[in-house]
């Protein structure tokens, strides 16, 4: 999933809660025509157009055997605890164990193999609020590629410290995601970098599906797979490879309430941005929804559930539970779970633990929030 995010999308201060989901404002449709066509997806590049074929299931089989070189598998773990309180056999994919804390490390791994020699000689830009931007710097050192990341001001500041040691080389710009986004695309115009969408990029997606691979080896007989969605990378490289293996596989999505634009722009069908929107989970917090991602959403995915953010900092604490350290987007998906419990009623659900990377500051926040509603419902 890519990392983006919104106003205020900052781990620095106490997260705000979104206790109802939001009637969102939008600023209509961006970029691209029309996302059911079979010629590939148009994409504006910088100074560029590019039309990109999504990546199929041998491309992800491709991947597998590059990011196995230089990544182990994460474990699923059963978690009798939460199978029991939602009444359904629960399995955790532990991507917060990956070297940089987030599964984003696979497709940053298999997009930077795959560059060309005068592209890895030109250098990288890419835009992240910190797990993409974290695997582009890991991969980019592997491969002995200079990177630059731009990042929003308020980033959290465990990601920026993250990705200057892996040696990158983060420029903080704007209020949100968005705007790094386009001071990044800026400079990779006027300087030449190669620039490296956060979604429009079919590698970085056959990369992060590797992980879904993982999981049918370890539960062959998966029902249901639920993922967090910020751009949208995660799930669509977990629907490409569950859709193509067993098609009954249920593959379910997750936004935060506060910042529907992906739920929005699947559920009406074409590409949406936000005009405003919060959550503190900067790992799923996004304005825009992009051409590629959504094509493959609609295609592969076959749900997607909004979580507030007071839904989110509950799970967290619950994963602590478990001995699993979540980022708000990690425990996204446990959110849901919990709002599909019915739904999920004794069957096998595998949750992605998308990334761990969060701040004491805001481990103290979901404390207090899951302390209040403990409370409330006494």
């Amino acid at each position: 999933m890519a990392d983006s995010g919104a106003s205020g999308t900052t781990q620095v201060g106490v997260p705000r809660v979104i206790d109802n989901l939001p009637s969102a404002s939008y600023a209509g449709v961006v970029r691209g025509g029309s996302i059911e066509s079979d010629e590939g997806v148009p994409v504006t590049g910088v100074g560029e157009e590019r039309r990109l074929q999504p990546p199929t299931f041998q491309d992800v089989v491709r991947a597998r055997a590059v990011v196995r070189r230089y990544l182990a598998p994460t474990p699923l773990v059963h978690s009798p605890l939460l199978s029991e309180r939602l009444g359904c056999e629960i399995y955790l994919k532990c991507e917060q164990l990956q070297p940089i804390g987030a599964f984003k490390v696979r497709g940053g791994i298999f997009l930077m193999s795959k560059l060309s020699p005068e592209e890895r000689a030109r250098g990288v830009v890419t835009a992240s609020t910190g797990n993409h931007g974290q695997s582009i710097a890991y991969a980019a050192r592997l491969f002995g590629v200079r990177a630059i990341i731009y990042a929003p001001e308020g980033a959290n500041p465990l990601k920026v410290a993250a990705m200057r040691r892996l040696g990158a080389e983060v420029v903080l710009s704007g209020r949100d995601f968005d705007e790094a986004r386009l001071a990044c695309e800026a400079r990779a115009a006027a300087e030449g970098f190669r620039y490296i969408h956060s979604a429009n990029e079919p590698d970085l997606i056959a990369g992060v599906g590797t992980y879904a691979l993982e999981i049918l080896e370890d539960l062959p007989d998966v029902e249901v797979v639920i993922v967090p969605i910020g751009a949208g990378s995660g799930v669509c490289g977990t629907g490409i490879v569950m859709k193509t293996v067993n098609p009954a596989i249920q593959v379910i999505g997750v936004q935060a309430a506060g910042m529907p634009v992906v739920y929005e722009s699947w559920r009406q069908g074409r590409l949406l941005e936000l005009a405003e929107g919060y959550t503190f989970a900067e790992g799923i917090a996004t304005r825009v929804a992009f051409e590629l991602p959504l094509r493959i959403i609609r295609e592969r995915v076959d749900d997607i559930v909004l979580v507030t953010d007071e839904e989110i900092a509950r799970a967290m604490v619950e994963l602590l539970e478990t001995r699993i350290v979540a980022e708000g987007a990690g425990a996204a998906a446990l959110a849901a779970a919990h709002r599909l419990r019915d739904r999920l009623a004794g069957k096998k659900v595998v949750l992605v633990v998308s990334g761990g990377n969060v701040t004491l500051e805001t481990l103290r926040w979901a404390f207090s929030v899951y302390d209040t509603s403990a409370a409330a419902s006494r």
